[in-house]
């Protein structure tokens, strides 16, 4: 067995090479496809590669996957000894990721499908154009507050609404920003409204779709989307540790014998969190199973941790109906199809 560390960079990438006799070679490559094909000419099934997670190591990847018997990516975040090393060489850091590698004390990345990573990216630009336009609302916000007029939502639900603004009470100067703001709201809305379509659309062949868009909650845009971050159902032995990966449960401080629990940890994917708790906030509304569940939680713990919970109590369900193929006819009662 041959195990492999690559310290990867935007121009070229260092190699080294390491066998169970604890034997090394290193190497640098440019990062080319020349590059890529000479180091693959090394590489067989009886190799192991580990690289850090990089905006180009999903590209690298793809490339050697075919080649070697595993490829393994490295979380940085959890991988300190590269990070925090007081030696800073391109031999050095490769050499180390050989070498945990080689006694398997990686913290590794989930790879996901390149449809789900594509999906993922699509989720990713919508979620960054929401945020920018509700920055904008709250720019026109704050320009009608300084002149005395208190906004209200639905002041923003439609362009009719939107051109409404445009002839607010306000000096000259801000209506003039508040109308390219305006223009810039509607032209958002159209990105996003597109964006959603195509979301949509791909995640129609998702596997688990249908069975996911039968809980009362979920529907097509927030289905692809947690469908699209879990990925592969069966990498997860129960929901608890579905629960941990997507940052639903709380961090456990343990010393001699008191132990506390503290804030969720609020590991993995941000977008999936958010939608978690949008569809826990939906199923509240309309399931009366759900409601109950919440309700409970709320006079004990308080609405924020009960939402919280809720949302993990979701994701349990998820995890549940993806693993045994439930497709519900009637999730408040249980009925399934």
């Amino acid at each position: 067995m041959k195990y492999v560390g690559v310290d990867l960079h935007k121009n070229q990438f260092s190699v080294y090479w390491k066998t169970e006799e604890g034997k090394g070679v290193f190497k640098k490559y440019p990062m080319t496809k020349k590059g890529i094909e000479e180091f693959k000419k090394n590489l067989d099934k009886e190799t192991e590669v580990a690289v850090e997670a990089t905006g180009n190591s999903r590209f690298f990847y793809n490339s050697i996957v075919s080649q070697v018997k595993k490829v393994r990516i490295i979380n940085p975040s959890q991988f300190k000894v590269i990070s925090e090393s007081v030696k800073k060489t391109d031999q050095h850091d490769s050499e180390i990721i050989a070498e945990y590698l080689s006694k398997g004390l990686l913290p590794e990345v989930r790879v996901l499908s390149k449809e789900n990573r594509e999906l993922k990216s699509l989720i990713q630009t919508r979620d960054k154009l929401v945020k920018l336009r509700s920055t904008l609302k709250n720019k026109i916000h704050g320009i009608l507050l300084e002149h005395g007029i208190t906004t209200r939502r639905e002041m923003f639900s439609s362009d009719k609404a939107l051109e409404e603004v445009r002839n607010a009470a306000v000096s000259e100067t801000s209506r003039f920003e508040i109308g390219v703001i305006v223009d810039q709201i509607k032209s958002l809305n159209e990105g996003i409204k597109k964006i959603e379509e195509k979301i949509k659309e791909n995640g129609e062949g998702l596997k688990g779709q249908k069975n996911l868009q039968s809980i009362t909650g979920i529907g097509k845009l927030s289905s692809t989307i947690i469908l699209s971050n879990i990925g592969d159902i069966n990498d997860f032995d129960n929901s608890k540790k579905l629960c941990a990966y997507a940052g639903l449960v709380p961090r456990v401080y343990d010393s001699n014998e008191s132990i506390r629990h503290g804030r969720i940890t609020k590991r993995g994917d941000k977008i999936l969190r958010t939608t978690l708790v949008q569809v826990a906030l939906t199923a509240i509304k309309y399931s009366p199973y759900i409601r109950g569940f919440y309700e409970r939680l709320k006079h004990k713990k308080g609405s924020g941790k009960a939402i919280i919970a809720t949302a993990r109590k979701m994701l349990s369900i998820i995890y549940e109906t993806l693993k045994n193929d439930w497709v519900f006819e009637d999730f408040n009662n249980f009925i399934l199809a």
